[in-house]
């Protein structure tokens, strides 16, 4: 039987807020079983220089009132701020006060990608890092400053090599898998690929089998501990952080 229509009978109901420019929302939905109403809303846009004021705006908690209020109104269970870098850009304070302030607009259990990442990276026993990113400076110092204040070691930090006119959302699977091989690094005891923008849901379970340790992406991280929040298992053959279960019993 497929996994992904097991409970069926039971829905549940998951929120996620995205960015106001987030376009793989087929790539989410790929992770979300039958048997869950996912609801997708959109942060309003902002003005922006730089990559550094984008993810900083974006990470301001009053942006997330309406988009959950929203989500709230229409009976979700839990709610999910996708967006890597918007919540950590902040710091552990910052997402924190992310995920304070959706509670405060009602949602009954609230996490970003961000918290779901480091919650996905202790799920596998990760302490030593590989990270490849699509960032500019100094978001990508951010990024690594945040993994640090987790309790992580990042060991090697790679960049996708993206100029600041190029959009993240025309890389493609190849070019992930390319840059994540190369960017593997022989004391990291799992790697990471941060953004919600590029597409892993393929390359993961090859990316893992080839390196021969765990690799979690921004998203699947984060639907894995969306699922997790409403007692259910995200669906993604041969992940292996999937293949753990789901994040019940982590602290959102």
């Amino acid at each position: 039987m497929d996994p992904r229509i097991v409970g069926a009978a039971t829905r549940r109901h998951v929120g996620v807020v995205a960015s106001y420019d987030f376009t793989r929302q087929a790539e989410l939905r790929r992770w979300i079983p039958p048997s869950v109403d996912c609801t997708l809303t959109f942060t309003e846009d902002v003005s922006y220089r730089n990559n550094l004021e984008l993810v900083s705006r974006l990470g301001r908690p009053e942006l997330l009132a309406e988009p959950v209020d929203a989500l709230v109104e229409r009976g979700a269970e839990a709610v999910a701020y996708l967006c890597t870098a918007c919540s950590f850009a902040d710091g552990v304070a910052g997402e924190r006060a992310l995920r304070e302030a959706m509670r405060k607009h009602g949602a009954r259990q609230a996490l970003t990608t961000s918290g779901a990442v480091t919650d996905a990276l202790r799920a596998v026993g990760a302490r030593r890092l590989a990270v490849v990113h699509p960032y500019q400076e100094p978001v990508d110092r951010l990024l690594a400053a945040y993994l640090k204040d987790s309790d992580f070691d990042v060991v090697a930090l790679t960049p996708l090599g993206l100029d600041a006119t190029e959009d993240v959302y025309t890389v493609n699977e190849q070019q992930v898998l390319d840059t994540v091989v190369a960017g593997d690094h022989r004391e990291a005891d799992a790697l990471f690929i941060s953004c919600t923008a590029l597409p892993t849901y393929e390359v993961l379970p090859h990316l893992e089998e080839r390196l021969g340790k765990p690799v979690i992406s921004a998203t699947q991280a984060t639907a894995w501990a969306l699922l997790g929040a409403v007692d259910t298992q995200a669906y993604g053959p041969r992940q292996r952080l999937l293949c753990r279960g789901s994040a019940s019993g982590s602290d959102i």
